[in-house]
């Protein structure tokens, strides 16, 4: 009885504090508050200065994506004989969404792309760059941050006058969150990743003097007519210069598709908060509703545009690293055609 007693008067209070910290949390600062990377508290853990929310996310996506493959691929893989015809048969959910998206990538766009063998060399490369990103916008659609400092208010006893941080109110208590692809320092790494990747592609397909020639515009330009080499210098700094913005456009895409969808997302919640703050819950009760309503739309396309960066990420990789090759695997398989047509007729 006398443990109900003390209990009753923080039980009365937590609808008031829950209301409070709802408030603050909705509706402080800016909608990028909600958005941009914030340092992480496993600095102190770690030992590392200056380590971000999207660093931890990075390494989380990377262990998560390894994972969810690896139990995927034991589960696609051929079973032993005593299975029957069952062990041909993919187990899981998880493994046949992954199994599908896998052979409609390779099939239905890397392989018209980029020729049979280019993309096989290519297609665990290009697939871990697909599901890698993908995990990254997943994780950044669940809000771990705004939780944690939720969690950390409550707790605190909703304290209304706690003490911000060198990097912001509570930023100590944020362990891990935030959308990492929304922080243009991860999206440019995985440009210099896709970056290295299309120099390598040229170098193994084209060597040191066909990278020359291409980046002059190519042997029918330079074989060509005297007068057209002046305008080789031209080309050739516009593809020099074309070397960089092709990453860079990539970083750039992903960064602000994912940075805007989330601030959208975090001004509609706001509204709530503010409203609550404001005028109580029968100001914030037809406003949280209308809001909620709106924000439920956008997640579902934010669900969409998540899958969409990441393959448009790997996409276009897949087309610069295409660009760099002589399609050998095309010509190959287009002068098999014509052999076994020729035969064929011969035989006729």
């Amino acid at each position: 009885m006398s443990i109900s007693l003390q209990l009753a008067p923080l039980v009365d209070a937590i609808p008031s504090m829950l209301s409070v910290d709802l408030a603050r949390v909705l509706a402080e600062g800016t909608p990028l508050d909600h958005v941009l990377d914030k340092p992480s508290a496993l600095h102190g853990v770690f030992g590392i200065s200056g380590l971000k929310l999207s660093a931890v996310s990075v390494v989380t996506a990377g262990i998560l994506a390894f994972v969810a493959l690896y139990l995927a691929a034991r589960r696609i893989e051929t079973g032993p004989a005593s299975q029957g015809t069952d062990r041909y048969v993919t187990k899981g959910r998880l493994a046949q969404i992954i199994e599908t998206i896998v052979q409609g990538l390779r099939d239905g766009m890397l392989v018209p792309l980029l020729g049979k063998a280019t993309a096989n060399y290519y297609l665990p490369f290009l697939l871990s760059l697909f599901f890698f990103v993908l995990t990254l916008n997943l994780l950044g659609f669940i809000p771990f941050a705004d939780f944690q400092e939720l969690f950390h208010k409550l707790s605190s006893g909703g304290d209304a006058h706690a003490a911000p941080s060198a990097h912001g109110e509570h930023a100590d208590v944020i362990y891990f969150g935030g959308t990492a692809t929304a922080s243009i320092s991860v999206t440019a790494g995985l440009a210099v990743v896709s970056f290295f990747a299309i120099m390598f592609q040229s170098m193994r397909d084209l060597g040191i003097k066909g990278l020359l020639e291409h980046m002059c515009g190519g042997k029918e330009l330079l074989n060509g007519p005297k007068g057209l080499l002046l305008v080789v210098p031209i080309i050739f700094v516009v593809e020099i210069l074309g070397l960089f913005i092709k990453p860079s456009a990539l970083a750039i895409r992903l960064f602000a598709n994912m940075l805007a969808g989330h601030t959208l997302l975090a001004t509609i919640f706001m509204f709530t908060g503010m409203a609550l703050k404001s005028g109580g819950w029968g100001l914030a009760a037809p406003i949280g509703i209308v809001s909620a309503l709106f924000a439920l739309a956008i997640s579902f396309l934010e669900l969409f545009v998540a899958f969409l960066q990441a393959f448009v990420f790997m996409f276009l990789t897949a087309v610069f690293i295409g660009m760099m090759s002589h399609h050998g695997d095309h010509d190959e398989e287009h002068a098999h055609d014509e052999h076994a047509a020729h035969g064929h007729a011969h035989a006729h």
